[in-house]
């Protein structure tokens, strides 16, 4: 999941390697323990294999200071408080997708909308991120199905001084009660809340569309304009009103969908007269990690 500072590429792991890894676990703790406590389990299964680890956060280092920073004191900066990025892996398939189906597109302004159980938004020029709605965890930006999104830091320090909760009750709320399930009250499955239509699950996709519409601005302005728009992801896959409302109004942008190629799934969803190409993509981080570790498993048996 997270690769910190020093992790910029798949590496083959060892013993060193994965104590450094552990002690990212306080950034991504719904991930990385998980991961790493698989890979101590397939080394003693299969102790001759190579271990190989794709980061999630890879994608993401070729960010500008800019968008790596927070305004904090520099030392903070020095000692790995900065944003990351996530679903870097999702975003190297799309890209090298893209390639395939769209070249000239895949050169240009590209905005990748990876939106599912977790969601975030990516500005990609020339292949390369320049941008991330996510931080320095995978909590900042978009709402996702449990996690809160976007959060001004003194509702942590409310909660810490007035209401007297720990660390841990916080990080509860933060990541596994807030989102669409926690505004929506019923669940953080899309489907269920546009099917159940109760006055808070349609608020809950409300506050989902617009924080999407608000980081499509965001990020368009990072670009300086857009050549293609992406949706993957589980809801950017398969929801199409989520897709139809996100992109509504932004013809000013250069981005306006046909309505009947976005309700069938098409792959090019955007109409023709839309200056800004607009893709549905499945993606596959799964197919992403295969590859990085059939090139390091070919280098170390040459």
């Amino acid at each position: 999941m997270h690769g910190g500072v020093d992790f910029s590429e798949s590496i083959v792991l060892d013993d060193e390697r994965l104590q450094a890894l552990s002690r990212l676990n306080p950034l991504a703790p719904l991930h990385q323990p998980h991961n790493l406590s698989g890979v101590r389990a397939a080394q003693r299964a299969f102790p001759q294999a190579l271990q190989v680890a794709c980061f999630d956060t890879a994608f993401h280092r070729s960010h500008p200071f800019v968008n790596d920073t927070y305004a904090l004191p520099r030392e903070l900066y020095d000692q790995g408080v900065r944003r990351y990025g996530f679903h870097g892996l999702s975003y190297e398939y799309v890209v090298d997708r893209l390639k395939q189906i769209a070249p000239l597109h895949e050169q240009g302004r590209v905005l990748v909308m990876h939106l599912g159980n977790g969601a975030s938004m990516c500005a990609i020029r020339d292949g390369q991120s320049v941008g991330s709605s996510m931080g320095f965890t995978a909590l900042d930006g978009l709402p996702m199905g449990t996690r809160c999104g976007q959060l001004d830091p003194g509702v942590v320090l409310y909660l810490l001084k007035e209401k007297g909760m720990t660390p841990d009750q916080i990080g509860d709320l933060l990541y596994l009660r807030s989102g669409l399930k926690g505004l929506s009250g019923l669940s953080q499955d899309m489907r269920e809340l546009e099917a159940a239509r109760t006055p808070e699950s349609m608020q809950a996709i409300d506050y989902f569309v617009f924080r999407i519409r608000r980081e499509l601005g965001s990020m368009a302005a990072i670009l300086s304009g857009l050549d293609a728009v992406v949706f993957c992801g589980g809801i950017g896959e398969n929801a199409w009103r989520i897709r139809e409302r996100a992109c509504q109004g932004f013809e000013w942008l250069g981005l306006e969908l046909d309505e009947l190629r976005n309700r069938s799934g098409e792959t090019v969803i955007s109409s023709d007269r839309s200056r800004a190409r607009v893709f549905v993509i499945k993606t596959n981080e799964e197919m992403t990690i295969a590859r990085h570790t059939a090139r390091l498993l070919a280098s170390a048996s040459t």
